[in-house]
């Protein structure tokens, strides 16, 4: 029994490492508002979409989100910068799942990099009739 329980702990944690998603995004100015930073809205969307994508490539299933914890904005993200979207499954219960996400500011032209925003979402795994099943 011991073994079992190891071996699907090893697979838990390899599909989560699979599962991680990185995205790359320039912060244009259609989405930022009149401060010149990234638009909220824009944000809570671009980490909703990479958390979906990091949900999904875990599972393998179809997966909706239920819930976002808190999201913390700690720093502005000025128009003209790149930004990273990191998302990871950060825990694996029967039929959800909870992926972290963080965006990192880096600037064009230089090598800073900070963390400027990170949340977690929470997902659901839906059969066709939208019921929800385990999500491993």
């Amino acid at each position: 029994m011991f073994n079992f329980i190891k071996a699907f702990a090893m697979e838990i944690s390899e599909r989560i490492q699979q599962s991680k998603t990185n995205i790359f995004k320039a912060v244009f100015p259609n989405t930022v508002n009149h401060y010149d930073t990234l638009f909220g809205g824009t944000a809570l969307s671009l980490m909703d979409e990479v958390a979906f994508i990091t949900a999904t490539r875990f599972s393998r299933k179809r997966m909706v989100t239920v819930s976002t914890d808190r999201i913390d904005f700690d720093h502005p993200i000025p128009a003209g910068t790149i930004i990273e979207l990191i998302g990871e499954v950060i825990k694996v219960g029967n039929k959800s799942l909870k992926v972290q996400v963080d965006i990192y500011l880096e600037e064009m032209y230089s090598s800073q990099r900070e963390k400027a925003i990170y949340g977690q979402f929470t997902f659901v795994a839906l059969n066709q009739d939208k019921t929800p099943i385990p999500v491993v």
